[in-house]
C-alpha cells in the first residue's frame, strides 16, 4: 500500500508526470511551428519575397517570441522582473504570427482565417508552458525515500526550518524509524538534546500513539 502510495505522490510519479508532459508539449510545438512556418512562408511569397529572404522571414518571428521567452524565464530564475523589451518583443511576435497565419487563411472566409490562425496560438501556447515546466523544475521541492517533501530546502532563501526542541526530537526519531538499524532509544536522545528521559518518552507517546515500542 505504502510503495503504490509513492509511486502515485513520490520523485517517481513526479519525473515521470514531468517527463511526459514535456514530451507532448514539444510534440505539440513541433508540428505547430511547422504548420505556421508553411503558412508564413506562403504569405511572404506572394507579396513580393523570394527565395532566402521568403525562407528567413518567418524564422524571424517566431525565433522573436522564443528569445522573448527566454529573456522572460532568465529574469524569474534570478528573482528579477521582465525586461520591458522582452515583454514588447514577445507581444510584437505574437502578434506578427498569429496575423499572418490569419492572413493566409482570410481568402477562405472568417473560418479559414481561424482555422489557419491555430497553429500559431498552438505554438505560443507550447512556448510558454515550456517555459512553466522549467520554472516549476527549478523551484520543486525535494522529496525524501518515503516520498514526501523537504520543506525546508523548498522555502526560497531558507537552508533550515526552526524547530523546538520537542520537535528536533521527534523528528530526528521518526527519521530512525526508516533506517538500516534500530530506532534511536530514548537514552540516546535524552543525552543528545539534554532533557530527561521521562519528557523524551512523553514527547513520543504524544505524537504518536501507534509508534512502535519505543527501546529503552
Amino acid at each position: 500500500m505504502s510503495t503504490a502510495k509513492n509511486l502515485r505522490t513520490g520523485p517517481i510519479a513526479d519525473h515521470l508526470i514531468k517527463v511526459t508532459t514535456a514530451l507532448a508539449v514539444i510534440a505539440v510545438a513541433a508540428v505547430a511551428a511547422i504548420i505556421s512556418y508553411a503558412h508564413a512562408l506562403d504569405l511572404v511569397r506572394t507579396h513580393g519575397e523570394s527565395n532566402t529572404t521568403a525562407w528567413l522571414v518567418p524564422f524571424t518571428v517566431d525565433g522573436l517570441i522564443l528569445a522573448a521567452s527566454m529573456v522572460s524565464l532568465d529574469a524569474n530564475r534570478r528573482n528579477r522582473p521582465t525586461p520591458a523589451l522582452a515583454t514588447w518583443s514577445m507581444t510584437a511576435g505574437i502578434t506578427a504570427t498569429v496575423g499572418a497565419n490569419m492572413a493566409h487563411g482570410a481568402p477562405h472566409g472568417p473560418i479559414g482565417a481561424l482555422v489557419s490562425a491555430w497553429p500559431a496560438l498552438a505554438l505560443v501556447g507550447s512556448f510558454e508552458l515550456l517555459m512553466t515546466l522549467t520554472r516549476n523544475a527549478s523551484g520543486r521541492p525535494d522529496f525524501t525515500d518515503d516520498g514526501r517533501a523537504e520543506v525546508e530546502h523548498y522555502a526560497p532563501g531558507c537552508t533550515t526550518v526552526e524547530q523546538t526542541p520537542e520537535q528536533a526530537v521527534l523528528h530526528e526519531y521518526r527519521a530512525s524509524l526508516n533506517g538500516p538499524g534500530r530506532p534511536l532509544s530514548q537514552r540516546y536522545l535524552a543525552d543528545k538534546h539534554g532533557m530527561d528521559r521521562r519528557k523524551i518518552k512523553r514527547i513520543l507517546t504524544n505524537a504518536d500513539r501507534t509508534t512502535p515500542t519505543i527501546p529503552d
